[in-house]
């Protein structure tokens, strides 16, 4: 399926595509000024993309991007993910040849402890996201950030398609991306921050050590969705990482 999409920036700039974390949308980027072309897209279910159909895995979305690109007429493109949109970019940096250059942001490659994901998904099956949603976006950020930011992206997460939320959840519950780091031969920044304890620094640190051609990054005062805490300082990594391939 071709997600809901918004392609803006100049025609002649580099497209860096942009995915977001589970439970948040395009929003997610409202606060990002960078030099290219951005590709931003919804998840199945989130936004204003439809729900999905049934159970999938990270492939499953990844395959979404890729029909997203040959909707565009894209044949290579910069990417970008949070969280969610992180563990997509991995498959399609080691699986596709699309992306020539790769961005992790407070992401990991597997969960070894799926007991958190089990629970989470049993509690959404049982009464929604009503009950779950302060728990949720708390993990988010840090406690000194905006309350008025922190209602937005929860009323955002309220809207999401609670079916496809689970068959997200599921998927990064079962996803195991290891095997593939080896394989992904695009230059990566991975970027984590010191308060994320939904994807805590240790995780960054396995990916990049077990990535070719990567720099790692740690940002101090940002939790989970550290592009919104921390959108200058991330801009700027960003810039200079996707920058140097500019001709």
């Amino acid at each position: 399926m071709i997600p809901h999409h918004t392609l803006t920036g100049p025609d002649d700039a580099p497209v860096l595509v942009l995915g977001n974390a589970l439970g948040t949308t395009t929003g997610l980027w409202r606060d990002f000024s960078l030099p290219f072309r951005l590709l931003r897209f919804d998840h199945r279910g989130h936004g204003s993309s439809a729900p999905v159909p049934g159970p999938c895995t990270i492939e499953t979305l990844a395959s979404d991007v890729v029909e997203l690109l040959d909707h565009l007429g894209l044949r290579q493109v910069y990417y970008c993910g949070v969280s969610l949109g992180g563990m997509v970019g991995m498959w399609l940096a080691a699986h596709t040849d699309r992306i020539s250059r790769l961005a992790l942001i407070c992401t990991t490659a597997w969960y070894p402890d799926k007991s958190g994901w089990d629970e989470r998904i049993t509690a959404l099956r049982s009464g929604g996201m009503e009950p779950l949603a302060d728990t949720i976006v708390s993990r988010w950020f840090t406690p000194a950030f905006p309350p008025a930011e922190v209602a937005r992206f929860r009323a955002e997460l309220l809207e999401v398609d609670v079916a496809s939320y689970i068959a997200c959840a599921e998927a990064i519950r079962d996803m195991d991306l290891r095997p593939d780091l080896p394989k992904i031969d695009a230059p990566t920044v991975v970027i984590a921050a010191a308060q994320d304890h939904a994807t805590p620094t240790e995780f960054a640190r396995h990916i990049a050590d077990d990535l070719p051609d990567s720099e790692l990054y740690i940002v101090a005062d940002a939790a989970h969705l550290a592009v919104v805490e921390a959108p200058r300082t991330i801009s700027v990594i960003l810039d200079d990482h996707f920058g140097n391939d500019r001709t």
